[in-house]
């Protein structure tokens, strides 16, 4: 049995890091796909866990060679989901998370259409913008870009199949793990799961 593919996204300062790690924590069963950036880490990042860093030629080189299984420009950088590792963790029968924006998401649709895509919103655009000022990582400029582009993200939220909004931060993870739990019991994946049971409980 294959894994479910889930896509979250979310403007800038949503929350969708914090909610993806907790939820993480709670479901092992999910694997974080790990994007590559052209961006530089911000303060606390490391290479490998929260992105892959690399240059913006290396990463424009791996888009000529179809390494990405999906890619988009993000606030001025290149970001973008390896293949290989994405389709090999799904064959292993286990869950994998993209934590990426509404545009590699819909190139990931347009490949691959049996996926769970959940859009994160904040709960105003006066705490959005309290949120993006409360990093204190970024200047005044990329703040207000942020915010900016976060009406033509919000805009795509309908796109999802699922729309999380991120007030409480207990209610919005309970709800990212009841779609994980709903996603979990459809029949066709139970049907695979408990085949040997559906078998014996039809005997004659």
């Amino acid at each position: 049995m294959s894994g479910t593919l889930y896509i979250i996204a979310a403007p800038s300062g949503g929350g969708k890091t914090s909610l993806t790690r907790a939820l993480l924590e709670r479901e092992p069963n999910i694997v974080l796909s790990v994007s590559y950036t052209s961006r530089l880490p911000r303060p606390g990042e490391a290479d490998g866990v929260h992105y892959h860093f690399v240059s913006r030629g290396v990463f424009e080189e791996m888009v000529k060679r179809g390494e990405f299984y999906e890619h988009a420009v993000v606030h001025g950088d290149l970001k973008g989901t390896a293949r290989t590792a994405v389709e090999r963790t799904l064959a292993q029968g286990k869950d994998v998370l993209l934590e990426i924006d509404w545009q590699g998401a819909r190139q990931v649709r347009a490949q691959t259409k049996d996926t769970v895509g959940i859009f994160i919103l904040p709960p105003s655009r006066t705490e959005l913008e309290r949120r993006l000022r409360s990093r204190a990582q970024d200047s005044e400029g990329v703040i207000r870009r942020r915010l900016a582009d976060s009406r033509e993200d919000i805009a795509h939220a309908v796109e999802f199949d699922y729309i999380v909004v991120n007030d409480d931060f207990a209610t919005a993870l309970s709800d990212l793990r009841s779609i994980v739990t709903t996603r979990q019991l459809r029949a066709d994946n139970q049907r695979e799961r408990y085949a040997a049971l559906l078998a014996d409980l039809l005997k004659d």
